[in-house]
């Protein structure tokens, strides 16, 4: 049976997101990473292990994500899973473009590393490569084929603009036939690369998915995808007429770690100095007032306000001026999985 959830923002457990680095040898044109505000640098291993160490507390119900930049670049990316899980921490997965650097895939082991989950931005080489990079489609089926090989589970994120949600009908056949465990659709934001490189880029090319275009879409294909065996979760988005809408940052226990030291609570703040935590000297401390908790407090008509302020042409107001819906946290989840 087909079974559809909301994901409630988890009070017991949290997810820790280490951007090990932010260097890549790929140029997404939906990159979120941005370096002025995340930081160019490498972190070194024992300064990773620190980091990791300031999370330790109840461990075995964080689950850790490590990512770049690409982090299979990180040469010492084996060592710090190893310590990783020797600290304990509930599940670990290792976010890749599919390239898989410096053979770490032959260096860690399936039970060690939970996950390998791999980005793909289109069912087609055209497609694909016209957002990620030549060659990149190709490379990415290979290590997801490979990885399956060794014994790995693996994971698709698949992040939906008008530049692809055309292809979206084609993806329950393959990814049945690559193998995957679990799919993760997420839908395209103003932020890094997006924001950063021209900062009228998707609104000029309307690679921001309409209301419509969504909620007709990705549901649908969700249901189809799941029809075989797979997970899987994509964001809410858009809150339905009576449901109410709740912030993640402020009941929910979400880390965004980047390589200069800033921890957000919600990914749309990182393209700006409004992280409420930051490591110095290797100890995780409040970051100073204003910042992303106190914007967490606002109440507004729309729903989540980070939206309202960085992409608001999702947003559609009556007549009278007043919303038509609200825009859900962008960490409030859909879940689809046949049970």
């Amino acid at each position: 049976m087909i079974r559809t959830k909301t994901v409630a923002f988890a009070k017991n457990s949290s997810n820790i997101f280490f951007h090990i680095l932010t260097k890549c040898n790929l140029k997404c044109r939906h990159c979120y990473i941005n370096p002025s505000q995340h930081g160019k640098n490498t972190l070194p291993l024992p300064v990773i292990n620190a980091w990791l160490e300031a999370f330790a507390q109840d461990s075995n119900s964080k689950n850790l994500i490590f990512l770049g930049g690409e982090p299979t670049l990180h040469p010492d990316l084996p060592a710090a899973v190893e310590y990783a899980r020797s600290l304990g921490f509930g599940s670990i997965t290792i976010d890749t473009n599919g390239y898989l650097f410096h053979d770490i895939i032959s260096k860690v082991e399936p039970g060690v590393v939970d996950y390998f989950s791999f980005s793909l931005d289109g069912t087609t080489r055209e497609t694909n490569d016209r957002i990620r990079g030549a060659g990149s489609f190709d490379t990415c089926i290979a290590g997801i084929r490979k990885a399956n090989s060794m014994g790995f589970a693996t994971s698709l994120i698949f992040t939906v603009s008008s530049a692809n949600i055309h292809e979206v009908d084609r993806l329950p056949p393959l990814l049945k036939d690559i193998g995957i465990s679990r799919f993760f659709i997420q839908i395209i934001g103003l932020r890094g690369r997006s924001a950063t490189g021209s900062q009228t880029l998707i609104r000029d090319q309307k690679l921001q998915v309409a209301r419509s275009q969504w909620l007709n879409t990705i549901p649908r294909v969700a249901r189809q995808i799941a029809k075989f065996g797979v997970t899987v979760t994509y964001p809410k988005v858009f809150l339905g007429t009576g449901e109410n809408f709740e912030c993640a940052g402020l009941v929910a226990d979400n880390y965004f770690v980047f390589p200069n030291g800033r921890v957000y609570r919600c990914p749309l703040c990182e393209d700006f100095a409004l992280h409420s935590l930051i490591f110095k000297n290797n100890r995780l401390v409040p970051a100073e007032k204003l910042n992303e908790r106190d914007l967490f407090q606002l109440n507004i008509a729309e729903g989540c306000v980070m939206n309202k302020l960085i992409q608001p042409d999702n947003l559609r107001y009556d007549s009278a001026g007043k919303p038509e819906y609200k825009i859900a946290c962008c960490l409030l989840k859909e879940e689809i999985r046949n049970d």
